[in-house]
C-alpha cells in the first residue's frame, strides 16, 4: 500500500472523517475484490486515484475497509466491487460498474449521467454514473433548534412536494431560488397563515430523476438511490454539500415558525428496478442480502409494484434503515417519517407476512426516534393491506378507508351513512380501544390519485400525457364531475364544485383523528385529471400561486376550518371511550334520535357535547333539501357549505343565531352549529 494509506477499521460504516484523513468502510459478503475510486471533479472520464482493498489485509469478517490521510471533506469517491456474475445463484457482480456507498451523506450526479448506462453488463463509463462526496457534517450550528414533538391530536398535516410547491413561474420567487428547499423557506408564511402544523415532505432521500419511461422525469422522487443524501436536486447550486445545509436551513426555518417537518421514507424498493434495471448499488455490493428473490434467484420479489423489494428480513438492511432514521433526526432534526408501502416492511426474506416483524419492533423501540412521528402507509403492492392492524405500539396510519368511505358519501353513493358514522369518530370499527384515536391519519386526497378540484370535476382518470395509454393510475376513484367532465363555464356546475369541495374539507377537518390535506387541495390545484402524476415536472404538478387569489373562496373556508381545529371549539377525543369521559355523542336523522342507517340513506347527523359546549353536524348528501329537527338548545350557525363566503363559515364571535326548531340543509351541504357562548 501507498503510504498515506492503511488498514483502517471496519466500523462505523462509510466514510468517517479524522483530524488526519477519512477511514472508509463498506460491506459486502461473497465479492472477491474492492476498489476504492477518487474523482476530482464529478465529469472526470477516470478516478484520479484507485485504491485496492486487498481480502487479506482491508477485509474483515464481512467488511472491507481502508484509512486515507490528507483527504477529508468535499472527497468525491465510489467503489467498483468484483466477484461472480451468477444471477441463477443471486450473484451480480460487475466490476465495471461504479458502485454508491450505501452509507454516504452525499451524492452527485454529473452533467452526464446516464442511467441506462447501468444496464448493461461489461459497460465502463464512470462518467455517466452517480458518485458519493465524503462530507463533515457537524460543521453546521444548529442556532438550539430542535424537532417539535406535536402530538397527533395538536397536528394539521400538510402533504407537499419540495420542489413543486415553489417551481411555478408565478411563484414570485428568483429563478435559482424556484423549486429548492431555500424557496420553501420563503413561503413559509403562506404556510403560517393556511394554519398547517407538519409538512410531509415527499422523497427528499436522494432519488434516480430518470427512473422513469423515456422522455420523462421522476417527479414524485420515490426512486431511491441512497438513504441518507439529501437530493441535491433540491439544492439552489446543485452542489450535494450545499444541499446538505440548505435542507437544515428549512428545517429550522420551519421549526422557527413552529412546524413540523415528517419525510416521506422509501426503504420497501429502490431505484435499481427489476433483473434488468441498473446496477448502481446495492445490487453490485451484495444482491443476495439487500434484496427479495424469487425462488429461481435469478428474479426480484416485487411487493413494491417497482421491480424489486428491499430484503429487511437481513440484519444488514435493518440495521442501514435504522442508521438512516437515526442520523435524519439526530444530524437533521427531522419530526417523524411516514413509510412507503410499510407493510412491505413486515416480510420476511421469503415475502410471507410477520406477525411480529423484527424491524418494527427495532424501530418502534429505538430511543433515538422514541419523540418522532411513524406513519405507516399500511399496505404494499403484494395485496397486504393492514390498516387498523399493523404492529406497533406507537405507529399511526394513512387511513386509506376514510378517503374512500367520505369520497362515497359526499359523491351520493348508496350505502355509506354507516361507515361515514364510524369514519367521523375515528375508526372504532377498524382500530382497538386501547389505541390513541389520532393515530388515525385522516385524508381525502393525496399525492397518489386526483387533487380534490379533480375528484369533483372528472369521473375518470385522464393519464394519457404519461404515455401508458392511460392503464396506469387506479381505477378506483370514487370521484364525480357534477355533471361536466373537466373544466367548464357552467355556473351552476362550479357552484357545485365549490359546495363539494366544502364538504369534503369539513368531513376531513372536523372528524375525529389527525387530517392531511395535500398541497394545493386549498386553492383548487388541478392535474388536469391525471390521477398519477408521478412524471410530470411541470405545470401539471406545480402549486400554482395565481389560484391563492383566484380561489380565495376556498382558501378561506379551508383556513377557518384548520383554525377550528385548533381551536378551544374543537372537539378532540383522547380515547374511544367517548360516552364515558369529557365528550358525548348521539347520532340522529332528519328527525331526533332516529338516524337512518338503511342503504339508501344519504344523510345523518350527530349531536356533540361537552364541558366546552355543544355542536350539532347535519350532512346531506341527498340531491334534494332536508329538514332537520334541532336538538332544544340556543344555536348560533358557523358553518353552511350551501353558503357564499362569507357566510359559509362564521367565526364564533360572528356565528348567526339561529331560532327556529328546524334546519333546511340544502342538497349536497353540511351545516355545523353551535351553542357555545360567543367570544369577542
Amino acid at each position: 500500500m501507498a503510504s498515506d494509506v492503511s488498514i483502517g477499521k471496519h466500523y462505523p460504516l462509510g466514510p468517517t472523517i479524522y483530524p488526519d484523513g477519512v477511514n472508509f468502510c463498506v460491506f459486502s459478503k461473497n465479492c472477491t475484490r474492492v476498489e476504492l475510486l477518487f474523482f476530482d471533479d464529478v465529469d472526470d472520464y477516470r478516478p484520479s486515484r484507485v485504491i485496492e482493498l486487498k481480502s487479506t489485509v482491508n477485509r474483515t469478517f464481512y467488511y472491507w475497509h481502508v484509512f486515507v490521510r490528507g483527504v477529508g471533506h468535499g472527497q468525491i469517491y465510489a467503489y467498483r466491487v468484483y466477484g461472480r456474475y451468477e444471477p441463477e445463484n443471486g450473484l451480480r457482480f460487475d466490476g465495471s460498474k461504479i458502485l454508491l456507498d450505501p452509507y454516504a451523506r452525499a451524492v452527485v450526479m454529473g452533467r452526464h449521467y446516464d442511467r441506462s448506462m447501468g444496464q448493461r453488463y461489461g459497460v465502463a463509463n464512470v462518467r455517466e454514473s452517480m458518485k458519493c462526496v465524503v462530507v463533515d457534517t457537524n460543521n453546521y450550528d444548529w442556532e438550539g433548534d430542535k424537532p417539535l414533538n406535536l402530538p397527533y391530536a395538536h397536528s394539521i398535516i400538510y402533504e407537499m412536494h419540495v420542489g413543486g410547491f415553489t417551481k411555478h413561474p408565478n411563484s414570485g420567487l428568483p429563478d435559482n431560488l424556484r423549486g429548492t428547499y431555500r424557496g420553501l423557506i420563503e413561503k413559509i408564511p403562506y404556510l403560517k397563515a393556511l394554519g398547517i402544523t407538519t409538512v410531509e415532505l415527499l422523497p427528499v432521500q436522494q432519488f434516480d430523476p430518470y427512473d422513469a419511461p423515456p422522455g420523462r422525469i421522476n417527479y414524485w422522487g420515490y426512486a431511491p438511490v441512497n438513504f441518507f443524501a439529501p437530493h441535491t436536486g433540491y439544492s439552489t447550486t446543485g452542489n450535494p454539500l450545499d444541499a446538505i445545509n440548505e435542507f437544515r436551513d428549512m428545517v429550522k426555518a420551519l421549526h422557527r415558525a413552529d412546524i413540523e417537518v415528517v419525510l416521506d421514507v422509501v426503504f420497501n424498493h429502490t431505484a435499481e428496478g427489476n433483473h434488468e434495471g441498473p446496477t448502481q448499488c446495492f445490487r453490485g455490493l451484495e444482491n443476495r442480502a439487500y434484496y427479495m428473490l424469487e425462488p429461481n434467484r435469478a428474479f426480484y420479489a416485487n411487493y413494491s409494484g417497482t421491480g424489486n423489494t428491499l430484503n429487511v428480513g437481513n440484519s444488514i438492511v435493518r440495521r442501514l434503515i435504522l442508521d438512516s432514521l437515526r442520523y435524519w433526526v439526530s444530524e437533521m432534526h427531522v419530526d417523524g417519517f411516514r413509510f412507503d408501502l410499510a407493510s412491505a416492511l413486515t416480510r420476511d426474506e421469503a415475502g410471507r407476512p410477520l406477525a411480529s416483524p423484527p424491524l418494527i419492533w427495532e424501530i418502534d423501540s429505538e430511543p433515538i426516534l422514541a419523540g418522532a412521528k411513524l406513519i405507516a402507509e399500511a399496505w404494499d403492492a403484494g395485496g397486504l393491506y393492514q390498516v387498523g392492524s399493523f404492529v406497533g405500539d406507537r405507529w399511526a396510519e394513512w387511513n386509506g378507508k376514510f378517503r374512500d368511505d367520505v369520497r362515497r358519501f359526499v359523491k351520493g353513493d348508496e350505502n355509506t351513512v354507516p361507515a361515514l358514522a364510524s369514519r367521523i369518530v375515528a375508526s372504532p370499527d377498524i382500530y382497538h380501544p386501547s389505541r390513541d384515536p389520532n393515530r388515525s391519519i385522516n385524508f381525502v386526497t393525496a399525492h397518489d390519485g386526483f387533487t380534490l378540484n379533480d375528484l369533483v370535476s372528472y369521473n375518470h382518470k385522464h393519464n394519457e400525457a404519461n404515455g401508458e395509454n392511460n392503464r396506469d393510475g387506479t381505477d378506483a376513484n370514487y370521484s364525480w364531475n357534477c355533471g361536466v367532465e373537466g373544466p367548464t363555464d357552467d355556473p351552476e356546475v362550479e357552484a357545485l364544485r365549490v359546495r363539494q369541495i366544502k364538504n369534503f374539507l369539513t368531513l376531513l377537518l372536523l372528524a375525529q383523528g389527525t387530517p392531511m390535506l395535500l398541497m394545493g387541495d386549498e386553492v383548487r390545484r388541478t392535474q388536469q385529471g391525471n390521477n398519477n402524476a408521478y412524471c410530470h415536472d411541470s405545470e401539471l404538478s406545480w402549486f400554482d400561486w395565481s389560484a391563492v387569489e383566484r380561489e380565495h373562496e376556498i382558501l378561506r373556508f379551508t383556513q377557518n376550518l384548520i383554525r377550528l381545529k385548533r381551536s378551544r371549539f374543537a372537539y378532540v377525543m383522547d380515547d374511544y371511550l367517548i360516552n364515558n369521559g369529557s365528550m358525548r355523542l348521539t347520532w340522529h336523522g332528519v328527525t331526533l334520535d332516529q338516524p337512518d342507517w338503511s342503504p339508501h340513506s344519504r344523510s345523518l347527523a350527530v349531536l356533540l357535547q361537552s364541558t366546552m359546549g355543544s355542536a350539532y353536524l347535519m350532512m346531506n348528501a341527498y340531491w334534494e333539501p332536508l329538514a332537520f329537527e334541532l336538538p332544544a338548545m340556543p344555536w348560533y350557525r358557523m358553518i353552511d357549505t350551501s353558503l357564499a363566503s362569507p357566510h359559509d363559515f362564521c367565526p364564533p364571535a360572528e356565528a348567526p343565531r339561529h331560532r327556529l326548531p328546524f334546519y333546511h340543509v340544502e342538497p349536497r351541504s353540511i351545516v355545523m352549529l353551535v351553542n357555545q357562548r360567543r367570544q369577542r
